[in-house]
């Protein structure tokens, strides 16, 4: 059991109303053993006849533009593509979202190699209206069904704030995705401030992917460099977002980082150690190093892995995390991982779905 929290009754008060208590207490961990055992192939979770239905942040689309300069940049550099992600449709991924039990999808556009497919910032700013327009379509096309991560390039700065304008207010974009980094610059970097003062004003949700870093491609030590490299870099531009008081200063920003927050949860006490002393700690980290982290979300995508979960529940709460797949890369049912660890019911319920409408709540619907 990763996560359990065990409420006391006081039966000096009135004793019916303890009886009534501890009988309600009774029953939820009655129904949380019977949605355990209702586990069936593929993931889908059945309860009261129907499935429990899932709202999933991390799923990945591919416009048919994107997807073409994706793989021609693969196919230059001999680089062998994912056979689930050539084989993506947006009438397959409904197939199986419905198969698992996933009422909504948030699209968003995966990050590896960039958006820029080394063409510079105007080829760039091209590629991300297309996606949005296409992931906008999804949703149009399929209402109730699909969210959106509106792209962003972040090369060029007004560009960018222009097509802030454009998603939230001619797409209605739910929130915005963007990469881990832009080439050499991590999200904490100064340039970006513009861009940072935008979304807080809007308060937007940031959600964020990770990438292979330019710098590190060459550390995979045998491993595909995403192995170890993607979630690493999931925590540099957290560090980076940290130390440079940008946490501190967009207080209106609501943050999602993918994978668990990658390394984060080993690394969140190493951070502190050396950090977390600093005479002008308020000034970049007003509740403490591990404070400011436990403020963040974090999805579960390809971390339902038991001690990798034990982590992140000992970092931040269950109210912190979203249920998210990485589709297509990895399938949808690894919310069947989730509900063998012994959360409680609220707590799953949270992940499921509570924690997504609380970010996003158009998402009710």
């Amino acid at each position: 059991m990763i996560h359990d929290h065990h409420v006391g009754y006081d039966c000096g008060q009135d004793h019916l109303t303890c009886i009534d208590q501890l009988s309600r207490r009774r029953f939820l961990a009655s129904a949380g053993a019977l949605v355990a055992a209702s586990v069936v192939p593929g993931g889908l979770v059945l309860g009261q006849g129907e499935s429990r239905k899932l709202i999933d942040t991390h799923h990945h689309f591919f416009p048919p533009a994107y997807q073409k300069a994706w793989l021609d940049w693969e196919d230059q550099r001999k680089i062998p593509h994912f056979p689930q992600q050539v084989a993506w449709t947006r009438e397959k991924a409904l197939e199986e979202m419905d198969r698992n039990g996933i009422r909504v999808a948030v699209l968003s556009v995966a990050s590896t190699p960039g958006l820029w497919f080394d063409t510079g910032p105007e080829s760039a700013g091209r590629m991300v209206r297309i996606c949005n327009d296409y992931g906008a379509e999804m949703m149009r096309d399929n209402p109730g069904r699909f969210g959106l991560f509106a792209t962003l390039s972040m090369l060029d700065i007004d560009a960018t704030l222009k097509e802030i304008e454009y998603a939230f207010d001619t797409l209605k974009a739910d929130c915005v995705g963007l990469q881990s980094n832009y080439g050499d610059k991590w999200l904490g970097n100064a340039a970006y401030k513009p861009i940072w003062d935008e979304l807080n004003r809007r308060k937007a949700v940031v959600y964020v992917h990770p990438l292979v870093a330019a710098c590190c491609g060459n550390l995979s030590v045998g491993t595909f460099p995403a192995v170890i490299e993607v979630p690493h870099d999931t925590t540099r531009t957290i560090t980076s977002l940290l130390l440079s008081g940008s946490f501190a200063r967009y207080r209106e920003i609501r943050w999602l980082f993918s994978h668990a927050g990658g390394t984060l949860p080993m690394m969140a006490g190493r951070i502190d150690s050396f950090y977390g002393a600093r005479p002008n700690l308020k000034e970049f980290a007003p509740e403490g190093i591990v404070g400011e982290l436990k403020r963040l979300n974090y999805d579960t995508a390809n971390a339902t892995s038991a001690p990798t979960m034990a982590a992140l529940l000992k970092l931040v709460p269950a109210s912190q995390i979203t249920y998210g797949t990485d589709y297509p890369y990895f399938p949808l049912d690894q919310i069947a991982n989730l509900r063998r660890m012994g959360l409680n019911p609220e707590e799953m319920q949270s992940i499921e779905s509570g924690n997504a409408i609380r970010l996003m709540s158009r998402l009710q619907s």
